[in-house]
């Protein structure tokens, strides 16, 4: 089995959720810290657009007891970016892409445990392919996004921009602090 890949998602291991989040599985899901959540009952993903909403999410894992890094291999979750891939070594889990419904224009990323040969797609429960940041991908480094865009507002859990290149509304879902 596998979990869709898409922005920069955190995979984190379902056994070291049920081991050391306090309140276990149960605890984890309520306590998600957006609608991204998906799993296919080994592994399980948090998606984000922000990097720094990413990195606050492992920080917050991290101070519960669940361990990123050992020895510079990731432990029980690793951080993938969908252009990069896996931000740490990491021998648990694989990424690759796989064809929705055999179509390859509906090619996905995603992550499962390593060795796995299921190779069913588990997503978030209202993810559709059509409406997904995996067709309509648009990305600009941090670096880059103070000449790109121009930060105008937050509303709804979203960061809006006008993107200087094109003139339209850029929207970055946001689970951490405000950036205007």
């Amino acid at each position: 089995m596998a979990v869709l890949i898409e922005g920069i998602s955190v995979v984190i291991r379902v056994d070291a959720i049920k081991s050391r989040y306090p309140g276990g599985w149960e605890a984890f899901k309520a306590n998600a810290p957006n609608a991204t959540c998906c799993s296919d009952r080994e592994l399980v993903r948090v998606g984000f657009m922000a990097p720094r909403d990413a990195r606050d999410f492992v920080k917050s894992l991290e101070d519960l007891g669940l361990i990123y890094l050992e020895g510079g291999t990731a432990r029980d979750m690793v951080a993938v970016d969908q252009l990069k891939g896996p931000a740490a070594p990491c021998e648990t889990i694989e990424c690759g892409y796989m064809f929705l419904e055999d179509d390859p224009e509906r090619r996905v990323l995603v992550a499962r445990l390593n060795g796995s040969k299921q190779e069913l797609v588990y997503t978030p429960d209202d993810w559709m392919f059509e409406t997904s940041l995996t067709r309509s991908f648009g990305y600009v480094p941090e670096e880059k996004r103070d000449k790109s865009l121009t930060f105008l507002r937050h509303e709804n859990g979203l960061d809006v921009y006008l993107n200087a290149v094109t003139g339209t509304e850029v929207f970055v879902g946001r689970t951490g602090r405000v950036v205007g």
